[in-house]
Parts: C-alpha cells; sequence; structure tokens
C-alpha cells in the first residue's frame, strides 16, 4: 500500500529538473516504505493565553535569532505507530528530550531557513516556501529521517505566521525569520536510522542584515580549512555543517576580517562565503560580461536565493549566466587583467552580500564590487527585494492570505 501524500511527493520530487538539482537517487526513493503523511486539514491549534503573550521589540532593537515568536508548530514521526501523528500549533515552549536521543549524540537533525515580509499593502509574503520544502525533504532523505509532503507544511507554517502575524515586523527592511527543523528523537545509543523524529517550526523577527546601511565584507580565504568535500553533505542543510565553521569564523574576525571564503581542493576552488552562496561577475576572453557561479557537484547547498539570481539573469539576458569552477589563481589572474567586476554572496539572510577583499596566501585582493554606478549585485538585491515587499506582484511570493 502507498499513501496518498506519498505518491504526491514521488511526482514532486522525482520531476526531471527537481532530481538534477538536488541529485535524487529516484530508485532509492521509489523503495522507501511506505507511511502516513501528515496534512494540513488535520492541524490542532492551542492558542497561547493572554498572560504568556510577549511584548513584541521595537525593531530598532532586532537581533538575528534573540526574539521569538508566542506560538510553535510541531508534528511527531513514530515509525511504530503508523508515521507521521497529528501536526499541532501550540504556545511556544521548551522540547523535553531523552537524553540518549539521536540528535544529541550523532547530529541526526536538519533544517531550513526562510523568511515572510510584510510589504507596502500590509500583506504577508513568504518567498519560493515550495523551494524549501523540496531541499528540506532531500536533507531529510540523506539523514534516513521522514519526508513530509512539502505543500503540507507550507499550509501549516502559514497558519502559524498568520496566528503571529504582528510578529512580522512594519517595516521595510525587516523580515520574519522561519526555521523548520527536523531532529531525531530515538531514546537509544547507536549509530542508526532514527524510528523516531520531531519535525517543528519556530519564527523569530528580525532586523536588516546591514543595520549601518549596504557595506561590503572582507573575506579569509585559506585553503587550510576545507567546509565541504566530494560524496559528503555540504550540499544538504544539516547542523553538522555549520559546528566545524565557528572556529574559522574566529580566526577570520581575530584577523579584522568578517567572513571566510571557503576553497576546495589542490587548484583552490570557491565553493562558499560564509554560509552563503558566491558570484562573480567577470569580463571573459571576448570582452564579454558574464555570471559565473560554481556547479551543484555536491559541495555548494543549492541555494534558493542562488536559483533565483540565476534565473533572474537568464531572463534578463544582458550577460552570459555560467555555472562552473572558479579558483583563487583565476580571481587573482583576472583582477591582474582588471576583468573582474564583481564579486558578491548570496543567501536568504542578506539576498546579496558585497565583497571588498579577499585575504589569501598573505595578500590582500581588493575587489572592485563598488567601483560602478549600477553594479549588477545592487540591480539583483532591488529586484528580488522588490518581490519579496509586494512592490511588484510575482509568483515567487507567496501571500499568506492566499496560501
Amino acid at each position: 500500500m502507498v499513501f496518498a501524500g506519498q505518491m504526491h511527493l514521488r511526482r514532486i520530487l522525482l520531476q526531471p529538473q527537481i532530481a538534477r538539482l538536488y541529485h535524487i537517487n529516484a530508485s532509492r526513493w521509489v523503495s522507501q516504505p511506505p507511511y502516513q503523511i501528515f496534512k494540513y486539514s488535520d492541524l490542532e491549534v492551542t492558542l497561547a493565553s493572554p498572560e504568556i503573550l510577549k511584548p513584541k521589540p521595537e525593531v530598532s532593537s532586532l537581533q538575528f535569532g534573540k526574539f521569538f515568536t508566542d506560538h510553535m508548530m510541531q508534528v511527531e514521526f513514530h515509525k511504530n505507530n503508523g508515521g507521521w501523528q497529528t501536526p499541532k500549533i501550540v504556545p511556544f515552549q521548551n522540547i523535553s528530550l531523552h537524553p540518549a536521543a539521536k540528535v544529541f549524540h550523532y547530529a541526526v537533525e536538519l533544517f531550513e531557513g526562510m523568511k515572510a515580509y510584510r510589504g507596502k499593502d500590509d500583506k504577508i509574503r513568504v518567498f519560493r516556501p515550495d523551494r524549501n520544502m523540496e531541499r528540506m525533504n532531500v536533507s531529510a532523505m540523506r539523514s534516513e529521517l521522514p519526508i513530509f509532503d512539502g505543500d503540507e507544511l507550507t499550509k501549516c507554517i502559514c497558519r502559524l505566521i498568520s496566528i503571529d502575524q504582528e510578529w512580522v515586523p512594519h517595516s521595510l527592511s525587516s523580515s520574519l525569520y522561519i526555521r523548520p527543523t527536523m531532529i531525531g528523537i530515538d531514546p537509544t545509543l547507536g549509530v542508526s536510522s532514527s524510528d523516531n523524529a520531531l519535525l517543528f517550526v519556530i519564527l523569530c523577527p528580525v532586523g536588516p542584515y546591514f543595520p549601518g546601511g549596504f557595506k561590503p565584507v572582507s573575506l579569509l580565504a585559506d585553503p587550510r580549512f576545507t567546509r565541504a568535500w566530494p560524496g559528503g553533505c555540504g550540499d544538504r542543510k544539516m547542523g553538522s555543517n555549520y559546528a566545524p565553521t565557528i572556529r574559522v569564523q574566529a580566526e577570520a574576525l581575530g584577523l579584522g576580517l568578517q567572513q571566510v571564503l571557503w576553497l576546495f581542493g589542490d587548484d583552490h576552488q570557491l565553493t562558499e562565503v560564509g554560509t552563503m552562496n558566491i558570484f562573480v561577475l567577470i569580463l571573459n576572453e571576448n570582452g564579454e560580461r558574464e555570471l559565473v557561479t560554481p556547479p551543484l557537484d555536491g559541495l555548494i547547498l543549492p541555494g534558493i536565493t542562488r536559483q533565483s539570481i540565476i534565473e533572474l539573469a537568464l531572463q534578463w539576458g544582458e550577460f552570459k549566466v555560467v555555472e562552473r569552477k572558479i579558483t583563487m589563481p583565476e580571481v587573482q589572474q583576472l583582477l591582474n587583467e582588471k576583468r573582474l567586476l564583481e564579486l558578491f554572496g548570496a543567501g536568504t539572510a542578506c539576498v546579496v552580500c558585497p565583497v571588498s577583499s579577499i585575504l589569501y596566501q598573505g595578500q590582500t585582493l581588493k575587489i572592485p564590487t563598488m567601483e560602478y554606478d549600477v553594479p549588477v549585485h545592487q540591480r539583483i538585491l532591488k529586484t528580488l527585494t522588490d518581490i519579496q515587499y509586494g512592490h511588484v506582484d510575482h509568483p515567487w511570493a507567496l501571500r499568506i492570505d492566499q496560501a
């Protein structure tokens, strides 16, 4: 027997373009045992009582991940009890877990990062949630955690946001960060699949990524440190990818730099910058502008902002868009030949983040990202934020009242 929800998931995840984007093994997916999928129609809601509602912070005091809304969404999975249980929205609360839960010992965990925006029309929009749901399911498959119907979770998340809608900042430079998370909760030691899991969603209002204004960042590019490797899980959104980067980030800060440019291989390939994808705008050997970003070869995360930038640039048709490897020696050569125009990171938190310099093997490379009248990265930023905040109607922005 195959449940209807599972058939729906197969139709989504095995679409050729999605299979290519996330490197899905179709045969592995089809052989997955059936289990019950949770549905939005079964969602149970328990509202927080008035006396425990928290005061909402001023927009000027918002810091990433510091303030949380009044409610959260959660749903448990128990393999021996049919699969996914009833989804619930409950007052924001601590989670109680057995000390041997697999998430604590073997990092059986994954998450997503999304945002909701309050537009100039006071409507709330979520940016491309379908992409986050696809990526979260692929991370679940890589972790041997249960998959789910992304449409159903999106509806549950939209309901959660509508309940806590006054936590979405009344500001065109701030937003509500959405953190769906799934963890293995089996109360047993041993490196193995988890038969029990918890999926939960928490929300926190966040201020502008550049509170002091749009500023470029400086990077440390040190080939001694590697973020991901072939055959690993650097292309999945798992907490285990992030803990090992914290010490390297601290080293960059100690040198007076803001972020780490992650390199890979003997040729020092650019992979990611901090927790962002990376783009380089160059003049190719024919004198044509070319936007280059590393390929999805298993080393980097398939970012939703990354994909959106590629799709926008292809629509504009004003310069070439190329997914290929780019190395630090090539960056040096491009700089020497004055053919490197811009270098910037891209991700949910900042949309785009320009780069001003790179410290590489004892040499500071000055990047001319901010030296042009209308840089491409600023046009990308404006186009995407116009969509996110509802300045223009676009199918990438899901309005909460239309979900």
